[in-house]
């Protein structure tokens, strides 16, 4: 994602954000075998901070556009002129009239994507494969790939062909899912990519750092790479001009070509692989200091989306790294201020097809917002989720971002703050106070109305499945925004008996 570096005082730096486009974002996979209900779950939080978000369903066509031109940066792709419909949450800031970075979606098969993770090829992979200014980018890569698969699998396949074909303007990891399988797809030069299968019984955390590892591309049915990827990189590691790393014994090491592994991802990456093993496999005891974490991992206990959200809201909650607290180390936490959406897709495998995919989507950041389940076999969108312009306006009531987003500005101004709570006498903080309190209620009912509403779609089909589905997804969303902007009363309320941060580890440069 075209994000914000964040550089963290470990290395001698001063925590910040600048506007300096690079990395940022937190995946989060989890196989059908490892989850509570036998869902497939594919999930990220997005971070950019100065944009706000939108959910829109792109109906399907037989009849569409055969070529796609990106606003951002021109690239260029022709296209099936037939298109399934999908789900998006592009920006609220238009280029010419054309929505960018999709970011996240399902569609019509019920395969969902996720993209992207950006991460950072080393200067040797650069040399051997240097990105392409004009070529596929997160900006446009979820529009031209997503309408036109059938399956996690031919997603990678159609990317994959752009990408050797067109090349890449970035380093990328993409997710793709159904109902059976889930592949993480990384972009590590200009023409090479490499694929892994995300095992059933296993989950994995990924920040922005290139991941994946030994390649076994014998085994064609968990892993995948550009063609004659192992013969390039031979070649490129006896080039004296280059000498690229990763090759070994007719086999390559796809991170260890093309990625790093520095101090800044001791500072800025590997903590949050860390941060997510310790909250789903807590029997595994690891420092936080490691030079490298095991990829795919069992957690101790099945888990849910919930659990996931728990994951993508962590700001090394509960240890003594928590940069709400004395944030230890200085590491980058995975809930960061400049979360502007965090999705959780999920397939699920104990309803019928044509309600199994939710979107869950929480505006802002997650740690103080909350994940509205979406079905996405919809003919629209909550309104709230489609305001234009309101980038232009935060003081917009109707906009569903800027509500979730006001609750996150509050409430990181005011974190290390505590006041006396008049019902109890007692010290508290606005998260304890306000946050928490309406997260916990708001959930419960939206879980006790997806359960209900699974009950009534049961008995529905066609047209009148799809029009129940979209209002029920209207109703949740009015009643969540509901509550949040009640609750964003109180805040305001509550922090005029605190005094703003005087010292703040985060600061915002212009």
């Amino acid at each position: 994602m075209r994000k914000f570096i964040w550089a963290a005082g470990a290395l001698g730096l001063a925590a910040a954000f600048t506007a300096t486009p690079v990395k940022a974002c937190t995946t989060v996979v989890v196989g059908k075998k490892a989850t509570t209900d036998g869902s497939t779950l594919v999930a990220r939080n997005e971070d950019v901070g100065a944009w706000s978000k939108h959910f829109y369903v792109h109906q399907a066509t037989s009849n569409g556009p055969t070529t796609y031109v990106s606003e951002d940066n021109g690239f260029k792709t022709s296209l099936p002129k037939t298109a399934l419909r999908y789900t998006s949450t592009p920006d609220g800031e238009q280029e010419n009239g054309q929505w960018i970075f999709g970011e996240s979606g399902i569609n019509s098969e019920n395969v969902a994507m996720s993209a992207t993770e950006s991460g950072t090829t080393n200067k040797k992979g650069l040399k051997a494969d240097n990105l392409v200014k004009n070529g596929i980018s997160e900006a446009s890569m979820l529009d031209v790939i997503l309408p036109y698969i059938h399956s996690a699998k031919e997603g990678v396949q159609r990317l994959g062909k752009i990408v050797e074909k067109q090349g890449s303007a970035e380093n990328n990891g993409v997710i793709f899912s159904d109902k059976n399988e889930i592949w993480y797809m990384e972009i590590g030069s200009g023409h090479t990519w490499a694929a892994v299968r995300v095992p059933d019984n296993k989950y994995a955390v990924i920040p922005n750092q290139m991941v994946i590892g030994k390649l076994n591309l014998k085994d064609s049915k968990n892993y995948m790479a550009s063609s004659k990827l192992v013969k390039k990189v031979k070649a490129w590691s006896k080039n004296k001009k280059i000498k690229l790393a990763g090759y070994a014994k007719g086999t390559v090491n796809y991170s260890k070509a093309f990625g790093t592994n520095d101090k800044t991802d001791a500072i800025y990456n590997r903590p949050r692989m860390w941060d997510g093993q310790r909250i789903l496999t807590p029997s595994k005891k690891q420092s936080i200091t490691k030079k490298s974490y095991t990829l795919f991992l069992k957690p101790d206990k099945k888990v849910s989306p919930a659990k996931v959200g728990q994951v993508l809201s962590s700001h090394f909650t509960g240890t003594k790294y928590s940069s709400y607290g004395k944030w230890k180390g200085g590491y980058r936490p995975i809930n960061v201020p400049t979360d502007v959406e965090s999705h959780i897709l999920q397939i699920r495998n104990n309803v019928p097809k044509e309600y199994a995919a939710i979107q869950w989507l929480a505006m802002a950041s997650p740690a103080n917002s909350v994940y509205l389940p979406f079905y996405t076999n919809i003919s629209d969108t909550p309104s709230q989720y489609k305001v234009d312009g309101d980038y232009q306006d935060p003081t917009n009531t109707k906009s569903a971002y800027w509500t979730y987003k006001t609750t996150a500005m509050v409430v990181e101004a005011y974190k290390h703050k505590k006041f006396i709570d008049s019902s109890t006498g007692k010290k508290t903080d606005l998260i304890y106070k306000d946050v928490n309190p309406t997260k916990k209620a708001v959930t419960k009912k939206l879980k006790a109305n997806l359960a209900q509403s699974d009950k009534v779609a049961k008995t529905l089909s066609g047209d009148k499945l799809t029009a129940y589905l979209t209002e029920q997804n209207q109703k949740n969303a009015d009643y969540a925004q509901g509550k949040w902007q009640t609750m964003n009363k109180s805040l305001i309320v509550h922090s005029n008996k605190l005094a703003p941060m005087t010292k703040s580890k985060l600061t915002f440069n212009k």
